[in-house]
């Protein structure tokens, strides 16, 4: 199983709870944190055994208080770190030798838990966006420290700090851990396919945070990173919007820190029992000689 809890934000989404159905399929254990007047629905959607309900519902103030809501459960519970996903990510990834390959979830999971324990400064381990990642040369990068993190995080427990924005809130944790100079870590080598709420998927806080998203909200939006964070933050356009920018690699440079009491020797070593399988007739030429070398 999982080391470490994983939790899911979701709202108004049982009909289709993307997440959780996947989770199910791959035999991770999870909560689903959902607001008292949708429990029966995500309850008959997916099994009462995974839901969370809140004390709470409605606040306005997007995700932040529901991702608190999660940490505290988990430190409760004794543990040291939590996952924390968003309700729209459709499926894992191995990127390897040039290829995106669908995985189980949990065995990526497993390796991102174990990789992060080895180090005695990570304050957040997250999976990247498949978008982002080219394969070419993400093979020679299997993960990136000290940068933005999102949706799909590994989050260090007993840290002086919490979610707390309405908007911008996963870079404004990620500014925290940075400003404290713990790390964070970006995985390349396995990434989440994740779906676009606004376009693709009713419900999470569409109507909450993005109904009426006017430029001057926009630029509300983007600016309210830049109060908080003027030392490294910046409202720029960007992608013919205003949008926050920061720039990680000029601000934030500490390295990652070994554990001592690891023998590292035995750490190269070790090979996860991941293999290739086949789910259905290979079409493609180029991915049946992939698949005949690799598997």
């Amino acid at each position: 199983m999982n080391k470490y809890p994983v939790y899911i934000i979701s709202k108004g989404r049982w009909e289709n709870p993307m997440t959780a159905n996947f989770f199910i399929a791959d035999g991770i254990n999870f909560k689903i944190v959902v607001e008292p007047q949708e429990y029966n629905n995500y309850c008959n959607s997916i099994g009462k055994k995974y839901v969370l309900k809140l004390p709470f519902s409605n606040l306005g103030l997007g995700s932040y208080p529901a991702r608190n809501f999660a940490w505290e459960d988990s430190i409760k519970n004794g543990y040291d770190r939590h996952w924390c996903f968003d309700d729209n990510i459709a499926r894992v990834r191995r990127v390897f030798k040039g290829n995106k390959i669908p995985c189980n979830s949990l065995k990526a999971i497993q390796v991102l838990e174990e990789f992060t324990d080895r180090y005695e400064n990570i304050g957040i381990t997250a999976f990247n966006y498949g978008k982002f990642v080219v394969p070419s040369s993400s093979d020679k990068k299997p993960f990136y420290i000290n940068v933005h993190a999102y949706s799909a995080m590994l989050i260090k427990n007993n840290v002086p700090f919490r979610w707390r924005l309405k908007y911008n809130e996963d870079v404004d944790l990620c500014l925290q851990v940075l400003n404290s100079k713990l790390c964070t870590v970006l995985f390349n080598a396995f990434v989440v396919e994740k779906i676009s709420t606004v376009a693709k998927m009713k419900g999470g806080n569409q109507d909450e945070l993005y109904k009426g998203n006017s430029y001057e909200k926009k630029i509300l939006k983007a600016r309210s990173l830049e109060e908080i964070w003027p030392q490294y933050a910046e409202t720029k356009i960007r992608f013919n919007r205003p949008h926050h920018y920061v720039n990680w690699k000029k601000h934030f440079n500490h390295n990652l820190v070994r554990r001592k009491d690891i023998d590292w020797d035995k750490i190269v070593s070790k090979k996860h029992n991941i293999k290739l399988k086949k789910v259905n007739d290979i079409k493609s030429e180029s991915l049946k000689t992939f698949y005949n070398e690799n598997k």
